[in-house]
């Protein structure tokens, strides 16, 4: 199952390779915004956690390791 998933997922990356890197740049703006936001309790633990900048960064070096694999 996991390596069916794997497999669905590797030929998916191949044919649109850039994608994790816009997702990945998607997240680091959402953090900039969340930034703005009122602090609402939700959005003062994503702001001070710079959880969607991690989870950003983090993806974004992934797409480029998985884009060259692939």
């Amino acid at each position: 199952m996991l390596i069916e998933w794997l497999r669905k997922l590797s030929n998916f990356l191949a044919r649109q390779p850039g994608l994790p890197i816009l997702i990945a740049i998607g997240f680091i703006l959402l953090n900039f915004m969340a930034q703005l936001l009122p602090d609402w309790p939700m959005i003062e633990w994503l702001v001070s956690t710079y959880l969607l900048l991690h989870l950003g960064l983090v993806l974004g070096f992934l797409g480029i390791l998985f884009g060259d694999v692939l």
